[in-house]
């Protein structure tokens, strides 16, 4: 097995002591022409985004416009499904992620997924971080010791459960479970993570402290955010993209800065959604 990398360096683009947004945007994730059907049924159709590296970006919009969808396809979870069927064109940094040779299994440890209801392991703490690691090769107890205690600091969870590893991680409170599916993620020094509504299942003070974690990984991850709540993506995103259902699919309808969806959208729809009136 490949050793895990380091954990990914700060984008370059990204100047962590100005302004908390990408100032100079460079493409990651090129995804053109994008549709995807569950047997007879389009999802979306025909999305073209560019997402940028070290940023953070909200996808926005009603329900049932494709959005979570969009996100399962970016590291290829839609090949669990049997009647899915994706075309168009993925590609993240050189890799064509669609193409028949992609190692999937690589490309998920490159590319990690936090979903709207934490989803821990039945295990203890500790073993819900050492599974993946065990997985992707590491054997090591000195490596799985530094990389948990890593991924733990890193999303302020050490502190609280170092003393408890071997405790079941279902006794952890809510956010705290969330917090350990992030970590869990991290532990294999993913370079992006998709994130599909993570404050949603949680209350307001847990999903406050989750937020706070997303903006801390700002600029070491590439994260992509589902999110329904639009002051939450205009707190935290540096681009946006707005999903809507135009003939019962999901469409693209406008994406770029954050600042310019929420402030000056270009799309009568956008500004009608990002304002309340529509959605």
């Amino acid at each position: 097995m490949t050793p895990l990398k380091p954990l990914a360096e700060p984008c370059p683009q990204y100047l962590p002591n100005d302004e908390p947004a990408c100032r100079k945007p460079h493409p990651f994730v090129d995804v053109d022409r994008l549709s995807l059907h569950y047997g007879a049924k389009l999802a979306f159709q025909d999305v073209t985004l560019s997402i940028s590296k070290g940023c953070i970006t909200a996808l926005v919009g009603p329900s049932g416009c494709g959005k979570t969808s969009f996100l399962t396809c970016l590291n290829r979870l839609t090949d669990l499904i049997p009647t899915c069927l994706v075309s168009g064109r993925i590609m993240i940094d050189k890799l064509d992620i669609l193409a028949p040779q992609t190692d999937v299994i690589r490309l998920r440890r490159r590319i990690g997924m936090i979903f709207q209801k934490p989803n821990p392991f039945p295990l203890s703490i500790r073993r819900n971080l050492e599974f993946p690691l065990r997985e992707h090769g590491v054997r090591d107890r000195t490596q799985l010791g530094s990389a948990i205690e890593t991924s733990l600091r890193d999303v302020g969870l050490w502190d609280e459960v170092k003393d408890r590893l071997d405790s079941p991680a279902l006794a952890l409170s809510g956010g705290q479970q969330q917090r350990l599916c992030i970590a869990r993620s991290l532990a294999l020094a993913p370079e992006m993570l998709l994130m599909d509504e993570p404050c949603s299942a949680l209350d307001p003070i847990s999903g406050g402290i989750v937020e706070d974690l997303i903006v801390r990984l700002r600029g070491r991850y590439t994260i992509v955010i589902v999110t329904h709540n639009l002051a939450q993506a205009r707190r935290i995103a540096d681009h946006a993209a707005l999903f809507w259902v135009h003939n019962e699919a999901g469409r693209l309808i406008e994406t770029g800065p954050a600042k310019q969806i929420f402030e000056e959208p270009h799309d009568p729809l956008t500004a009608a959604y990002v304002s309340g009136m529509r959605g």
